[in-house]
């Protein structure tokens, strides 16, 4: 049985950028921590490269591995009405999943075990846990560890009230003239057919004059097949004027956009992080942030000698506004091209990023409320107060309580 003090699960965005920050933590302590990063050996269970983006300021910290970055960002209305201003104090980013992995692999020391292995099982204790894994020759492993960083995402839990998924396909385009501007992004477009319920929109993120990435995505209940995003993104590119387009790769992917809760800590030594850990806000669908801020959180506390528990990145207040916004698409009482194009054309953008991001204070709220479709959002408000009061009279789901430890209030 190997022995650790961290073991991290999962080779994603949150799982390397834990990796990552083991680092800083053995600086600061100046005892290293041994720590391990599971993956799945290639093959099935390995999920394709994918890009990863997000706004931020300027001087993060993937900064320096960037595929691309953006000031000025677009949102276009379904009558073309156009939108267009500096992110400031953001820029919009994109990372390539692949350059994540392979910096934090060639930056590993000697205190970071990489390792290939199935994990089949977690047991929790007092005072370590136990990870129950299979090597690729079919080996049994056993790892122990004092603290268990799980990222894989976990099936989404059944005490939310709503539930859509933010499903989507993008092309990597190249064009034969030139085509984009490589300092502009296009953040949403809102010309595409719209769904009954829910909302359909296009982004154009350039990578050079000649090349972008050009994806459909849809807030909604259920997937498209690959072909019938392929027609939407023929549509889509003969709307944006791109033209023949030749593309070079694709991606696909479904994130799950709910108001159900994903508790971080699962046990005395049991921990999840990322998406597993309620890093994805449920309204954007947009992980990558509030994965930097949960695993910050988690080096800050490992590094001091603390309790390493991940914190949930948004209040609660903004898990409510989310749970209100999904339930009035959800219902059809907004119609979301609306949503987004009142909310954009009243507001300056970098505002609405905060607040998507979950750094807005609560009177600038509350002004950005009033610019969206005010009769439906306050009656959708009512019923999810209504239905919240319903739910504690009917008792509250219990949560992971350390022993010893009084129940919060």
């Amino acid at each position: 049985m190997a022995d650790y003090e961290v073991v991290i699960i999962g080779g994603g965005a949150a799982g390397l950028t834990l990796a990552h920050r083991m680092g800083g933590v053995n600086e600061r302590r100046g005892r290293p921590l041994r720590t391990a990063l599971l993956e799945p050996p290639s093959g099935p269970h390995t999920p394709p490269p994918r890009t990863w983006c997000f706004w931020e300021a300027e001087g993060g910290l993937w900064d320096p591995l960037l595929a691309a970055r953006w000031r000025d960002l677009t949102v276009l209305g379904p009558d073309g009405a156009e939108y267009r201003s500096p992110a400031d104090p953001y820029l919009y980013k994109m990372l390539r999943s692949t350059d994540v992995a392979a910096h934090v692999r060639d930056r590993a020391d000697e205190h970071l075990d990489q390792r290939e292995l199935y994990v089949t099982g977690l047991v929790d204790g007092p005072d370590h846990a136990t990870v129950h894994a299979t090597a690729p020759d079919g080996t049994a492993v056993r790892l122990r560890a004092r603290w268990v960083f799980d990222s894989r995402p976990p099936p989404v839990p059944q005490d939310g009230r709503t539930t859509l998924l933010q499903h989507f396909r993008g092309w990597f385009v190249r064009t034969h003239r030139d085509a984009f501007d490589p300092g502009a992004a296009v953040l949403m477009d809102l010309r595409p057919p719209q769904p009954r319920t829910g909302v359909a929109f296009g982004y154009v993120l350039p990578l050079s004059s000649r090349e972008a990435l050009v994806e459909y995505t849809e807030f909604g209940r259920s997937a498209l097949t690959t072909a019938e995003y392929d027609v939407a993104l023929t549509d889509y590119c003969t709307r944006a004027g791109l033209g023949d387009v030749e593309v070079t790769a694709a991606e696909q992917g479904v994130i799950p956009m709910t108001d159900a809760s994903f508790p971080t800590r699962t046990g005395r030594r049991l921990f999840r992080i990322g998406t597993a850990g309620g890093a994805t806000r449920p309204s954007t669908g947009y992980t990558f942030s509030g994965v930097a801020r949960q695993t910050a959180a988690v080096a800050r506390a490992l590094a001091e000698g603390r309790t390493p528990v991940p914190p949930v990145p948004y209040r609660a207040r903004h898990l409510a506004m989310d749970a209100i916004m999904l339930r009035a698409l959800d219902s059809g009482r907004v119609a979301g091209a609306d949503f987004f194009t009142r909310l954009f054309a009243a507001n300056r953008l970098g505002d609405v990023l905060a607040f998507l991001d979950g750094t807005s204070r609560l009177p600038g709220e509350l002004a950005m409320g009033l610019t969206t479709p005010l009769g439906a959002m306050s009656r959708t408000t009512l019923d999810h107060l209504w239905y919240s009061l319903r739910t504690r009279a009917g008792g509250i789901p219990g949560r992971f309580r350390a022993p010893g430890r009084p129940s919060p209030r």
